[in-house]
């Protein structure tokens, strides 16, 4: 879906990006008279992509985004900080990349620059990190906060995405069709996961050993399908159409988790999911614990909290992006 968006008016700019990236404080930091908000964005299923422009000196305060971001400044450099720690100042030529957990704030986005923007679900560059490497990954993926565009894959990922910005004010658009916008939409995800810092960007060097054998495949459809199912190893087997211990050998391989631990990764994927988009005032944690398979509910925050560094019962409280 595309939006298109010009007005001198600090509320509707505010309410634009909260529409298509996170609910946000919009402040006009010098010369109100001439804030000038000129957006344009692309929502490609999973990967928002925007050409953002306000003509004053604004701040943009969003809290926990629960989603991975990458800002390009094109002109003055951009003054942001996440989770506490000291101000960063990304100037032109380098990319901002933000992480799902921590509040986070751009203390200045200069007037006369726009910002290249892009939202990535939390969900997908996950799931792209597991296909490219086979394996699913063992903690939260961490990206550095900061890429360099002007050489190397930095810069190579830079032109990837200068395709989507084009395409934004383009008269005949290819990425409305799902045959361009999918797999342009995956390159992205991958080639930022090739050329941002992580810890599992080595496994991207040597890629998984073959794709998965068919077994762990069905196995793993059956899970994404019904996640809160109340799965057993064996019922698993089952689905693979392999004994068990065959089905708990080739997920320790071709994984590197066991098949109830694969279960409980896309239970909180899910859960998370839930907890980000849902109205605290009708829905409480153990409800959405309860749902997804967690029985205990003091185990699922335990291992909610491992994995998002937030407790559950938080991410609720916090504004939905």
């Amino acid at each position: 879906m595309r939006t298109s968006l010009r007005t001198d008016d600090v509320e509707e700019a505010g309410e634009a990006i909260r529409d298509a990236f996170y609910t946000n404080r919009l402040d006009v930091l010098a010369a109100p008279d001439r804030f000038g908000a000129a957006f344009e964005t692309l929502d490609l299923g999973g990967v928002t992509v925007g050409d953002l422009a306000c003509g004053a000196d604004v701040r943009v305060r969003c809290g926990e985004l629960g989603a991975y971001h990458v800002n390009i400044p094109l002109g003055a450099p951009m003054v942001w900080r996440q989770a506490g720690r000291p101000a960063l100042v990304t100037p032109r030529g380098r990319a901002a990349l933000f992480q799902p957990v921590g509040s986070t704030s751009v203390d200045r986005w200069a007037g006369d620059g726009r910002i290249i923007a892009l939202k990535v679900e939390r969900a997908l560059l996950e799931r792209r990190l597991e296909e490219l490497t086979g394996r699913a990954p063992r903690t939260p993926v961490v990206l550095g906060p900061e890429l360099d565009l002007t050489r190397g894959r930095g810069r190579a990922w830079a032109q990837l995405v200068r395709v989507l910005v084009d395409d934004l004010a383009a008269p005949a658009r290819l990425l409305d069709h799902p045959l361009v916008a999918e797999p342009l939409r995956d390159a992205v995800v991958s080639g930022l996961l090739l050329a941002a810092d992580h810890r599992d960007r080595d496994l991207l060097e040597a890629p998984a050993r073959g794709l998965r054998p068919a077994p762990v495949k069905r196995a793993m459809d059956a899970i994404r399908e019904r996640p809160e199912h109340p799965f057993t190893t064996t019922e698993l087997a089952t689905e693979a159409r392999v004994g068990v211990r065959r089905l708990q050998e080739a997920f320790a391989r071709y994984v590197g988790l066991s098949p109830m631990a694969y279960l409980r990764r896309v239970r909180l994927e899910r859960a998370h999911l839930e907890l980000v988009a849902a109205d605290p005032g009708t829905t409480t944690v153990s409800d959405v614990a309860h749902r997804w398979g967690f029985g205990h509910l003091g185990r699922f925050a335990e291992q909610y909290r491992a994995r998002y560094g937030a407790a559950p019962s938080r991410t609720l409280r916090e504004p939905a992006p």
